[in-house]
């Protein structure tokens, strides 16, 4: 039994995540953040309504990224990668007209035996994955371990860049050279040592002189901005993030960040789509997440129609279930309005008039406002 890494066992940890499904693993040592940074983007309201991002412990330290204050027994942590990019359109590329977009990670599924496709969830997937591979590490090493996925005191990216897994680039997603950005991560806080000469280097930055994310982005939700867009900083300003407005955001979106987000009623690709590291990226091919056909350029007219029967059948245990029916229908209204197609006035006429969703009427009724100010051009679109 051993209370630190080593080569042999680092060999292991590598060649155990790949057979069970990770496309790049690294180690990272589980250092307290400076949270300095952090506290200044909390402090300055950009992770909008995202209240575990700002919970903090009783000296008013983050608890997000005070691992070892969480777990004072942390020395190191295994970051796992999976490449999740499908062979399917990018929402950039030309699309039919009337369908919405979906996040690419959320495309998720799992064919049965009859060959029906049921929903999962990334976060169901992985974590399946990292206790496999923490039950094979426990019986090798004598270590204490907790395993997570987007839900404990950490900063995935951070230690992912820290573990040589890749660089943050400027869409604030980890990148990493030859896989690009579609990668969902997973951890292993272990009590584990590091041992001189196992870590690997971190990866590079090669953003370079790419501007290409914050160029697209219809939100301008990724900075910094002006004259310092070439320093080494990676931020974000949620409340703009179009993800964020489509998953995270409860009530009605602002009115002058609707017609930017465009057709996208679950989350956003965009900065991703264009981001030069993409073009070539492998496509993934893992069980359990399989591309469900219908969720790529789904048809707005699809998901109107939806009622809550029909949507838990759709997405239990798809990440979109966690945005619920109320929220993606008002998504849905703003795509509907932003296509400018006049054919979907009756179902925001019907939707204006629903006194049981206050924001579902006032969002319906502004796109309803939007596609008849279009004149003859909502008619041609049509």
């Amino acid at each position: 039994m051993s209370g630190e890494w080593n080569a042999e066992l680092r060999a292991w940890v590598e060649a155990e995540a790949r057979a069970v499904g990770f496309d790049a693993v690294g180690i990272a040592v589980a250092g307290e953040l400076d949270d300095a940074r952090f506290s200044a983007w909390v402090d300055a309201g950009k992770a909008g309504e995202m209240e575990y991002l700002k919970r903090r412990d009783e000296s008013g330290r983050l608890l997000r990224g005070a691992l070892r204050t969480a777990m004072p027994w942390a020395r190191s942590v295994v970051v796992c990668a999976m490449n999740y990019n499908a062979d399917a359109p990018r929402s950039v590329d030309d699309a039919p007209r009337g369908t919405g977009w979906i996040g690419r990670y959320a495309w998720s599924g799992r064919r049965t035996a009859s060959g029906d496709m049921l929903a999962t969830d990334y976060h169901d997937e992985l974590l399946g994955r990292l206790h496999r591979i923490e039950a094979g590490l426990l019986e090798r090493a004598d270590c204490r371990t907790r395993c997570y996925v987007d839900t404990g005191p950490i900063l995935e990216r951070s230690v992912a860049a820290d573990a040589g897994v890749g660089w943050i680039g400027r869409n604030t997603c980890v990148i990493r050279e030859g896989m690009g950005s579609w990668l969902l991560l997973g951890v292993i806080v272990t009590s584990l040592e590091v041992a001189e000469g196992v870590l690997a280097l971190p990866a590079p930055d090669r953003c370079g002189s790419c501007t290409r994310c914050i160029d697209a982005c219809p939100t301008g939700a990724l900075g910094p901005w002006g004259a310092d867009v070439f320093s080494g900083v990676r931020e974000m300003d949620a409340t703009r993030c179009i993800a964020y407005l489509t998953i995270e955001k409860k009530g009605a979106v602002a009115e002058e960040l609707r017609a930017p987000m465009g057709r996208q009623v679950f989350g956003c690709d965009i900065c991703q789509d264009v981001c030069p590291w993409n073009r070539k990226a492998p496509i993934a091919a893992h069980e359990g997440m399989e591309t469900r056909p219908e969720l790529v350029n789904p048809e707005l007219d699809w998901l109107a129609a939806m009622d809550a029967k029909e949507f838990k059948r759709r997405f239990k245990g798809s990440p979109l279930e966690r945005t619920r029916r109320k929220r993606l229908l008002r998504n849905v209204a703003i795509a509907m309005g932003n296509s400018r197609e006049q054919r979907y006035l009756p179902q925001l006429e019907a939707w204006a008039g629903q006194r049981d969703d206050a924001v579902l009427q006032e969002t319906a009724a502004w796109t309803k406002a939007r596609i008849l100010a279009g004149g003859d051009a909502g008619k041609a679109a049509g």
